[in-house]
């Protein structure tokens, strides 16, 4: 993807709140000589951090004309891709200096023709800077390493035990503590030496125990097991990653013997209700039926009644990893601060994929998100996935569909700029820029209405209790 067809491209994004107008050209990475300021916004505050000085809000070539930063403050850490285990290419090189990161691909990387992050980190020789310090420490692309929520807990109070201030300890310390254990492709080294254990079989309700214990301030010290397998993921309920084979269960963070599956299983956090991952697989088979690519999913049931909402991984296919790259760090957009709109979410789709079907998938899950009231649809709840054959890119299936009302009550993108009641014509209003006709649009959002209709049926085969199927019931707006 050049910058010739993003620049075109971003001349014909819908301007819909005058925050992303001004912030579109930081997002995407052209055009931008300085950092966009945030401006007012319709709905709920969306501003965007801004910073002084006239650095591009994309990575910038640094100054220094080539080979790593040096100092006395300097940390480096090699980065991989990881096809599956003895099989990696080696990507770059991550430096620290000062609190400046910098990033070399390797020209032997370069020669793949790999694009790992298209739209804001340069497939180019040389040493960069990660300019956009507003959007956090590190470029997008090594973000999506990092956890967030529920594993950045764990990986503080980690940090703690050892006598460590988190506040103190540097992004590429946290991913070389990470090592192998991430999500996705990228692998960081030299790793950390860490010391949990070999994880082997391990008890989902004792670990759910433990997970509630943390979260209500009781724990005194993190479980080595729910160190080892919730420390990785991202999202805010507390999870683990599980090897799966037929009744067996262990630790998931790593590769897996022969024969087990990769999946992921999620407790419930404070705020939850009591039959959340019922709830959860109620959504996941009302998604399916709405037409919405899922990955398999089910519930996991304990002796002593737990019953624990599961998803197979898809960034992984037995020893096989896949490269996943977030939306919202594609374009460097913090989750935390929304300031996205769906029709971003739909150029981006098809700059990236430049396969329609694609961008007809993207707008299927903002129909299901409304119609559903799954309103915590904020940019790191969609991503993209890398074939590293071919380089090319597709939407992920979906992840993390629920019952959420998003912040303040409101979507956490907004469709064509209304956040709080979007409603029918919002989401038409969308269709036409994206190449979606109107009939097409209309028999989209048909059918996902048809299998929302169904949510009773669906809560009773997840085991969902009456009084919560009616309570979500009750909560779906009228399209």
């Amino acid at each position: 993807m050049d910058a010739g067809d993003l620049g075109e491209a971003l001349r014909h994004f819908n301007g819909v709140s005058q925050a992303l107008r001004e912030h579109r050209p930081v997002l995407l990475g052209i055009g931008s000589q300085g950092r966009a300021r945030p401006g007012p916004s319709r709905g709920i505050q969306r501003a965007v951090p801004a910073a002084s000085g006239a650095e591009p809000g994309r990575t910038r070539r640094a100054r220094r004309p080539a080979g790593p930063p040096a100092g006395a403050d300097l940390k480096k850490l090699q980065v991989r891709f990881a096809r599956r285990p003895g099989e990696s290419l080696l990507v770059g090189a991550l430096a620290e200096d000062r609190g400046r990161v910098y990033f070399e691909y390797a020209p032997e990387f370069l020669s793949t023709g790999l694009n790992l992050s298209p739209f804001r980190l340069p497939f180019e020789g040389g040493l960069f800077e990660h300019a956009d310090r507003g959007f956090g420490p590190l470029p997008g692309l090594f973000d999506d390493s990092l956890p967030d929520g529920w594993g950045l807990l764990l990986m503080d109070r980690h940090f703690r035990s050892r006598g460590l201030d988190p506040a103190g300890v540097g992004p590429l310390e946290r991913l070389s503590w990470l090592g192998t254990r991430t999500m996705g492709a990228l692998t960081y080294h030299p790793p950390t030496e860490r010391s949990e254990g070999d994880g082997g079989v391990f008890d989902l309700h004792e670990l759910a125990r433990r997970s509630q214990e943390l979260l209500a301030g009781d724990a005194v010290e993190v479980l080595p097991q729910l160190l080892r397998a919730g420390g990785s993921p991202g999202g805010a309920r507390p999870k683990v990653l599980v090897g799966v084979r037929g009744g067996s269960l262990r630790s998931g963070e790593d590769d897996l013997p022969v024969g087990f599956e990769h999946w992921i299983v999620k407790f419930a956090a404070k705020k939850d209700l009591p039959d959340a991952g019922p709830a959860e697989y109620a959504y996941a088979l009302m998604a399916a039926a709405a037409g919405i690519d899922m990955p398999p999913a089910r519930l996991f049931k304990t002796s002593e009644g737990g019953r624990f909402f599961g998803v197979k991984r898809f960034d992984r296919a037995g020893d096989r990893r896949f490269h996943i790259h977030t939306f919202g760090n594609l374009i460097q957009s913090d989750f935390r601060v929304p300031s996205a709109d769906y029709a971003d979410l739909l150029k981006a789709a098809s700059l990236l994929t430049r396969d329609h079907r694609d961008v007809l998938r993207a707008f299927r899950r903002m129909v299901f998100n409304v119609a559903a009231r799954n309103r915590d649809d904020h940019v790191k709840n969609f991503a993209f996935i890398m074939d590293d054959r071919s380089g090319g890119w597709a939407l992920s299936p979906a992840y993390d569909l629920s019952s959420a009302p998003g912040p303040g009550g409101e979507h956490s993108m907004t469709l064509a700029g209304e956040g709080k009641d979007p409603g029918r014509a919002h989401i038409l209003r969308l269709a036409g820029p994206a190449g979606i006709s109107r009939a097409q649009a209309a028999a989209i959002i048909d059918e996902v209405r048809a299998a929302v209709d169904r949510w009773r049926g669906f809560a009773a085969q997840a085991g969902v209790s009456r009084a919560g199927s009616r309570e979500i019931a009750a909560s779906f707006p009228k399209l």
